[in-house]
C-alpha cells in the first residue's frame, strides 16, 4: 500500500522499516532534546503523511528505548488519523528516577504501524446481550489477586 509522505525536512531519513516483516517503521527525531527525570515532550518527526482512508498510524514507544532508558509515549498508541496532514509530534516521557536523557537529531524514538480501522455507527439500546465475561474488568479475570 502506497502512503504520500511529505518530508518537512530534507535531510532526515524517512520513516522506514529495520528489517524485513516489521510491523513498525522507524520515526526519527527532527530536534535534539534532553529530557530530565519525568519530563515529556513533544518531539518533531519531520513528516507528515496523508493516510488513506479507512487507515489510521498508530505511534508505539520503541522497546530498547523503554527498557535501557526509561523512554516510553505518554499516550501510548498516539493515533494519526486518515484526516491529519500535520507534522507526527511523538509526546516522550523520560520515567527514569535520576537520569537525564538526551534524543539527537536522527535518532529513531517511535515506531509507526499503520493497520486498517473500521467506523461504526454507534446504535443506542436499554441492555446489552449476555457474554462470558460480563461486565468484569481492570484485573478481574486475575493473575494478581489475593494469594
Amino acid at each position: 500500500m502506497d502512503v504520500l509522505l511529505l518530508r518537512l525536512d530534507p535531510e532526515l531519513e524517512p520513516p522506514s522499516y529495520a528489517r524485513p516483516g516489521d510491523a513498525g517503521a522507524d520515526l526519527r527525531a527532527r530536534t535534539e532534546v534532553r529530557l530530565e527525570p519525568g519530563e515529556r515532550a513533544l518531539i518533531p518527526t519531520g513528516v507528515a503523511l496523508a493516510l488513506p482512508e479507512g487507515y489510521a498510524g498508530f505511534v508505539h514507544p520503541r522497546s530498547g528505548l523503554a527498557a535501557k532508558h526509561g523512554l516510553t509515549i505518554v499516550n501510548a498508541p498516539g493515533t494519526v488519523d486518515a484526516g491529519y496532514r500535520g507534522e507526527i509530534l511523538v509526546n516522550l516521557l523520560n520515567t527514569d528516577r535520576s537520569e537525564a536523557f538526551t534524543i539527537h537529531r536522527g535518532d529513531r524514538i517511535a515506531q509507526l504501524v499503520v493497520q486498517a480501522v473500521s467506523a461504526v455507527q454507534f446504535r443506542e439500546v436499554t441492555c446489552l446481550p449476555e457474554s462470558v465475561r460480563g461486565t468484569s474488568g481492570h484485573g478481574d479475570s486475575g493473575g494478581f489477586g489475593a494469594r
